[in-house]
C-alpha cells in the first residue's frame, strides 16, 4: 500500500505523545477500532476499521460471498409478494416416509 501525503491530508493536526505514550484523537474516534500501520519513513497510519467475527467469516469467501450479492440483489429488485402456503407445499418434493420401529 503506497501513500502520499497529498493523497491522504483531508485535515492535518499536531499532536503530542504524552509521557505514558498515548495521544487523544477526540470523541469522533471514541470506540473505533484502528489499524496502525507503521510505515519504513516514519510515518504512522490510523484507519478506521470494523473487525468480523470468526463465525461469519464464511460470508466472505467464494462461492458464498456471490451467493449473498445475488440474494441482495434479487431481494433489491423484486416486490414483496403475500405466499400461498398451499401452492408452497403441493410444491414441496415428497420424501418416502420411512415406517418407525417403536421400542418399548
Amino acid at each position: 500500500m503506497k501513500h502520499t501525503a497529498a493523497a491522504l491530508a483531508k485535515e492535518a493536526e499536531i499532536k503530542v505523545v504524552g509521557e505514558s505514550g498515548q495521544i487523544s484523537l477526540g470523541k469522533r474516534y471514541a470506540g473505533k477500532t484502528l489499524r496502525l500501520e507503521r510505515l519504513r519513513d516514519g510515518r504512522i497510519l490510523l484507519t478506521a476499521v470494523r473487525m468480523v467475527p470468526e463465525s461469519q467469516l464464511w460470508t466472505l469467501a467464494e462461492p458464498d460471498r456471490s451467493r449473498i450479492q445475488r440474494g441482495l440483489a434479487w431481494a433489491a429488485e423484486t416486490r414483496p409478494q403475500e405466499t400461498d402456503i398451499d401452492v408452497l407445499l403441493r410444491r414441496r418434493p415428497t420424501r418416502a416416509r420411512r415406517s418407525r420401529v417403536r421400542r418399548d
